[in-house]
């Protein structure tokens, strides 16, 4: 393995034993407890550290996979089968990851907890999810040869992220998630052929 290899897997490690830090220690006594030294002392790096890894601040370090779920977001639209609609595709990829978070971390249902009874973490997740949905909106709007700012590409965006909030506590999130896509995927289909 090449250098740069050795050093990314580092930075890689060093990210996720941040995050895990935060997220174990923010679980224990709660978000507005907890500071940004404790974390760096508990994944045993220095404050500077952190913040090279962490511009954003402490609520980043809770949204540790911010940037790789929007490039997957993206992918998604430009990278789909011949023949599948963008929101066949986008369900797709918000049903895999739904059912990666709640089958393979059993600290999920801490992470939700944690984001629902923290006002800070909330607004934050709501912006980083309203920026996902600007770049969302525009690869779905270059992809279907529409201006940028294309009102239907911005609902199809909105509606397919909200998705997975809207199922939430459902008795059957997958089933409900199918029937939200089935909606979706009708009417932007019925869409595209006016």
């Amino acid at each position: 393995m090449t250098e740069m290899g050795r050093r990314e897997r580092k930075k890689a490690a060093t990210r996720q034993a941040l995050a895990d830090a935060a997220l174990r220690l923010f679980s224990e006594r709660g978000y507005d407890e907890v500071g940004v030294r404790e974390i760096a002392d508990a994944a045993d790096v220095s404050v500077t550290t952190l913040f090279k890894h962490f511009p954003d601040g402490k609520e980043a370090l809770v949204f540790d996979q911010d940037v790789d779920r929007e490039a997957a977001l993206v992918a998604a639209v430009r990278e789909r089968p011949a023949g599948q609609s963008v929101p066949r595709a986008l369900h797709r990829l918000l049903l895999g990851e739904h059912s990666r978070r709640v089958h393979d971390d059993p600290r999920f249902d801490d992470f939700l907890r944690l984001v629902d009874t923290t006002p800070a973490l909330r607004e934050y997740a709501r912006r980083m999810w309203l920026r996902h949905e600007h770049a969302l909106a525009a690869a779905i709007a270059d992809d279907a040869g529409l201006p940028a700012d294309d009102p239907s590409c911005r609902a199809l965006a909105h509606f397919a992220l909200e998705a997975p909030v809207l199922v939430r506590g459902s008795k059957d999130p997958g089933t409900a998630l199918d029937r939200v896509f089935d909606l979706l995927d009708k009417g932007w289909t019925e869409h595209r052929q006016k």
